[in-house]
């Protein structure tokens, strides 16, 4: 039924063109409804084929459900919905579309072509210690993220779910088991990291799993009846399906996976790595820019930065070179003043206080949606980076930036004040607030994360931090030059890694010569960029873009320049890829240049 539905839909499109193509000759074109209906179509239809989406959207329905995207099923589902909407798209010309739709469609187009470009390549490393499946279920897990636990109906929802996650961790082993075969599998040093994560659900008694969390938090209301069944068959999930298994991914990864792991440390190393790294440097940036031009661009702003990074160094007076000033920073006792993790949340909050007064110079729109600061759960919290997670698209649920303090005697706080603003305001949390808010927008692109935009407008946004208010300790503002030269870093040591041979240890070591990090830090970072090639390049091109249209609008416009417009501009169209946000911007000068 869906099918044919969406046949009629294709067709009506056609004449609904006809028909808009009138209106555009005699009142200029508003709007297309077939072509709304498609972009409908194509968000519904995506949060079927991905119901985690639709749970971290606050979307109920599919609470229940969990493909297993690792299956050929799957995988023929998916290149048949790209596919299907690539061509549904030649039905609409751009002159019978509105200006907002050309944009929608641009940017459907790219989402469909690059889709199924990543699909040509097989999913041999389906589990590694940051970005795979088994951790997002251990967040949802908890009971505190985006899997709802209020309802008995949702405590239902969860165990349906985990029995289709548990075929899907069958079947992450069996594509291992295909990768050995293939010579494509994880580098030695990221299965050590996965193997205590695992660990962490195989080995705990039952009350203390983190997968019967929710059984130890039942809401008010729920009956004697239904807290017993619940906890039985929770109980039993866990010991017989979920612990098992984990315990099977364990065991395995811990002997034949480990012997069969990679010595070498980029993507070069598996067949066809040359072709990934290109498809993955398309992916992440949204250019076709080559790794040589990436890593020539790091090199240079390693070398720009390290000059600013010298003119802080004198201005607290440390005598010595600028590595001896990176330890100094990183040890200095001042500047890890915390004995309680609650310490650390409290001092991101004092520094939301303290922007908020400033943030409406800059911005006149902001969002609805609330913001609340976490520390990251433990289960995760040793491999993990500083992270925002969106709020629900109605806005019942907040955004939350999530810290991580594994020994908070060793937090250091001279980066924190650039942190927030990446992380929370004016970064993720305006930029992705404001797109879910957005109603001009259709839904799919509410939703979509194009890390060049994305990273790119969060990393911009921490140049702001002296027109908010910040920076005025030395130490801060070298926090501020320190995350921007970490940015330029993974220019150097991702393409290093992926496409010039470089091993693990060089790329700890280029960054261990050139940023103050910990050495701690700066391994988690590597093995980070190690598992998901090409992500680290988004950060940094993306602002690069963004500080290049600004500087084009300072220059065209002079003193007619609104920074409030100007982040409108940006800000508006919510995350697309930069050769469709420069068009945009460019049009905006020009329309601006002639008032």
């Amino acid at each position: 039924m869906k099918i044919k539905i969406l046949i009629l839909v294709s067709a009506f499109g056609v004449l609904a063109c006809e028909n808009d193509s009138k209106n555009a000759a005699e009142n200029g074109v508003s709007g297309n409804t077939a072509f709304d209906s498609l972009a409908e179509n194509y968000y519904q239809e995506g949060l079927e084929l991905n119901p985690l989406s639709a749970t971290f959207q606050g979307d109920a329905r599919y609470n229940d459900t969990l493909p297993n995207f690792l299956s050929n099923k799957y995988e023929k589902r998916l290149r048949d919905y790209y596919t299907s909407y690539q061509k549904e798209l030649n039905d609409f010309s751009d002159e019978k579309l509105s200006e907002d739709q050309r944009m929608t469609k641009a940017v459907l187009q790219w989402e469909c072509d690059i889709n199924l470009e990543g699909l040509e390549f097989d999913d041999y490393t389906p589990i590694d210690q940051m970005w795979s499946m088994n951790l997002m279920v251990g967040q949802l897990a908890g009971g505190t993220s985006a899997q709802p636990f209020k309802s008995v109906e949702d405590y239902d929802n969860w165990l349906s779910r985990l029995e289709d996650y548990g075929e899907w961790l069958a079947s992450a082993k069996t594509k291992m088991i295909e990768g050995i075969e293939a010579e494509n599998v994880l580098p030695k040093s990221l299965i050590q990291k996965v193997l205590p994560q695992l660990a962490s659900v195989a080995e705990p008694e039952l009350e203390d799993n983190l997968f019967y969390s929710p059984v130890k938090n039942y809401p008010e209301g729920f009956s004697d009846a239904d807290k017993e069944r619940l906890t039985e068959e929770y109980g039993k999930i866990i010991t017989e399906k979920i612990v098992p298994a984990y315990r099977e991914l364990h065991d395995f990864m811990e002997t034949d996976y480990m012997a069969s792991g990679r010595e070498s440390s980029g993507i070069q190393g598996i067949p066809d790595g040359d072709a990934y790294y290109r498809h993955q440097i398309k992916l992440y940036t949204t250019t076709d820019m080559t790794a040589d031009e990436i890593h020539q661009i790091g090199l240079d702003e390693v070398a720009r930065l390290s000059s600013e990074m010298e003119k802080v160094k004198e201005q607290v007076g440390f005598e010595g070179d600028l590595k001896a000033f990176f330890d100094h920073v990183r040890n200095k006792k001042e500047l890890m003043p915390y004995t309680e993790p609650q310490q650390v949340i409290d001092h991101f909050n004092a520094i939301h206080d303290k922007v908020k007064p400033q943030v409406d110079k800059l911005f006149d729109k902001q969002p609805k949606t609330a913001f609340e600061v976490r520390r990251t759960e433990a289960f995760r919290e040793a491999s993990a980076s500083a992270e925002y997670n969106p709020g629900s698209l109605d806005g019942t649920r907040p955004g939350i930036f999530y810290v991580p303090i594994p020994d908070v005697t060793e937090y250091n706080i001279y980066s924190d004040e650039d942190l927030f603003l990446h992380e929370a305001i004016p970064g993720h949390h305006f930029q992705i607030s404001l797109t879910q808010e957005n109603e001009a927008l259709p839904k799919f692109r509410k939703t979509l994360w194009y890390s060049a935009y994305g990273e790119g407008w969060a990393l911009y946004t921490e140049s702001l931090g002296e027109e908010l208010g910040l920076y005025e300790d030395p130490y801060q503002y070298f926090g501020m030059l320190g995350a921007e030269m970490h940015r330029a870093i993974r220019l150097v040591v991702d393409t290093g890694l992926h496409s010039k041979g470089w091993s693990r240890e060089k790329a700890i070591q280029y960054s261990l010569d050139n940023e103050a990090e910990s050495e701690a830090g700066i391994t988690s970072e590597i093995e980070r960029y190690m598992a998901n090639p090409g992500q680290a390049l988004s950060y940094k091109i993306g602002q690069l873009k963004i500080l290049e249209l600004r500087g084009n609008a300072e220059n065209e416009l002079g003193d007619a320049f609104d920074i409030k417009e100007f982040h409108n501009q940006v800000l508006e169209t919510g995350c697309v890829p930069l050769a469709l946000l420069e068009e945009k911007i460019n049009q905006w000068i020009a329309s601006e240049s002639k008032t």
